[in-house]
């Protein structure tokens, strides 16, 4: 912390050499006395955000570029795929526990059904192709944008038409916490 702030005044001093501009016209600007601009230049004074604020709008630079804020990190998530039954599951929630949300890329090989049964509740969206799904007695294909919703103690099995590879958003959650999608009706 000593050394960020000790960076401070000669960044200040640059910054404002830089646009060419005197202390006593920075202290006309900004209502800071040319001694206190001085002294903040040259350390003898810690910065302040009441001092650094009206410096950096006399500037017109961001409050980050006086002080020496570090980077931003990179926002990107690097999700790890894993690949299992002729699909590509990506996690898309990085905590354990709750809801759980995946996107998956199922190929053509997964298109025999094989139900099973377990605790919880998955919601399915299908982004790119046609999913498969059977539930208890259901068999349906359901096609882009079309989404299900179903309680995964009844037997149920997803995959491929076999026709191509489907890509599909899931959400999973332990028993009792359901998704609630609001579609209007078909008619």
């Amino acid at each position: 912390m000593e050394d960020v702030l000790a960076a401070v005044g000669p960044r200040l001093k640059r910054i404002r050499q830089q646009r060419s501009c005197t202390l006593a016209s920075l202290s006309e600007t900004t209502g800071i006395s040319v001694s206190t601009l001085s002294r903040l230049e040259s350390g003898q004074r810690k910065p302040s955000l009441e001092l650094l604020l009206p410096i950096a709008q006399a500037h017109q630079v961001p409050l980050d570029e006086l002080v020496g804020a570090p980077p931003v990190g990179d926002p990107r998530v690097r999700l790890k795929p894993v690949k299992r039954w002729d699909a590509t599951v990506v996690p898309l929630t990085q905590q354990p526990g709750g809801l759980q949300a995946f996107k998956m890329v199922i190929g053509t090989a997964r298109s025999k059904p094989e139900p099973r049964t377990h605790e919880g509740y998955e919601w399915l969206y299908v982004l790119s192709g046609k999913l498969r799904l059977v539930l208890a007695q259901h068999d349906v294909v359901l096609k882009v944008g079309e989404a299900a919703e179903f309680d995964t103690r009844l037997p149920h099995w997803f995959g491929s038409t076999g026709e191509a590879p489907v890509e599909v958003l899931s959400l999973f959650g332990p028993q009792g916490e359901r998704m609630h999608v609001r579609a209007k009706p078909r008619s």
